[in-house]
Formats: structure tokens, sequence, C-alpha cells
């Protein structure tokens, strides 16, 4: 068949990397909820692998301003890099409010959203190397969205219940915001997938 987009290949690299290295984050979130021990240790590794993140980023962007022609359009390329780069800002994120607030017992939809993020991030892995070739994407992308709803069900289920259950007002702020970080991380993983979409639409 003949590829979707047939160009220099060094971009869909770069996007390799960096969705390795999502991968790795979300795996990190999963393990620092699963076995609530050495949180310290483990989000100062979720807190590397998001300066790793950075640094995959700015390699792609500066990549972008060195190349004169692109394998797709640059602006989704550039939307691209950002959006992935973004899951890792909300997964650090909600992993720098548990050292900020000191909380010590997270509730259990933290792994469950956890478990969520590390699923759409699996599909993204699966859907990225297919924009070398004219690969299913939009499959990948609708199962991506699917686990974007799932968790919105979840984060707000918990937060009801949160509010219902809660009597300390500062552990409710503390945990509500906890959950809210999580599940923008699950949208910023669907921005991904509507970029993908964007860009296989375009190129279709």
């Amino acid at each position: 068949m003949t590829p979707l987009i047939p160009r220099d290949n060094t971009f869909f690299d770069m996007f390799s990397q960096m969705s390795a290295n999502l991968i790795a984050g979300a795996r990190a979130m999963v393990d620092l909820f699963a076995d609530y021990r050495d949180v310290e240790a483990k989000i100062s590794e979720i807190r590397r692998i998001e300066r790793t993140g950075d640094e995959l980023t700015h390699a792609v962007l500066t990549k972008l301003n060195q190349t004169f022609i692109t394998p797709f359009d640059r602006e989704d390329i550039h939307q691209l890099a950002s959006s992935l780069d973004d899951v890792l800002d909300f997964l650090n994120a909600a992993g720098a409010r548990i050292i900020m607030y000191r909380i010590t017992n997270p509730p259990p939809v933290a792994l469950e959203l956890a478990r969520l993020i590390l699923l759409q991030v699996q599909e993204l892995d699966r859907a990225l190397p297919l924009l070398r070739k004219n690969g299913d994407i939009l499959t990948y992308c609708v199962e991506i969205n699917r686990l974007e709803n799932e968790a919105d069900v979840i984060s707000r289920a918990a937060i009801g219940q949160l509010f219902d259950q809660e009597k300390d007002p500062i552990t409710l702020i503390k945990t509500k915001e906890l959950i809210e970080f999580l599940e923008l991380a699950t949208d910023k993983a669907e921005d991904v997938a509507n970029v993908l979409e964007t860009v296989v639409l375009k190129n279709s």
C-alpha cells in the first residue's frame, strides 16, 4: 500500500520516543497509586520523566524549525508534540499536588484514573506508528475517546461522593484537585487523538 505520508521518518521516530516516555510516566503513576509507599521517590521519578518529555518536545520543535519540507502540516506536528507533552504535564502536576498537599491517603479513584490514562497512552503508542503508512488510526482514536468518557463519568461520581462523605473541607479541596488533575490528563490524551484524526483526514 502507498504510505499515507511518504517523507522523512525523523519526526515519526521522535514521536515514538515521546510515546515511549509517556507510557513510562503513566506506568509510574499507576505504580504510585497501586502501592502507595516511597511516595516522594516515585513522584521524583514521574518528575524526571516529565523533564525528559520536555526535552523530547523541544527536540521536535527545533527539528520543525530546521526542516523545510515536513511529512505533514507544520502546525499539526507542533500540536501533536505539544499535546503529547501536555499529558505528562498533568501527570506531573497531579504528583506535585500529592507532595504539596501532603496527601497520605489518596482516593481509590486515583488508581482507576491512572489505569485509564495508561490504557489511553498505550492506544496512542499503537496509533502513532500508523502515521507512516495507511493504517487504521481512527479505530485507536475512538477507543481513546471512549476511555476519556469513562474517566469523566468515574471522576464526576467520585467528586460527588467526596462532597457527600468528606467532612473536612481542606481534605475535600485537596482530594478534589487531585482527581481533577488526573481527569485532565485523560482530556489531554483525547486531544492527542483529535490531532491524529486531523492529520489522517487532511491526508486521506
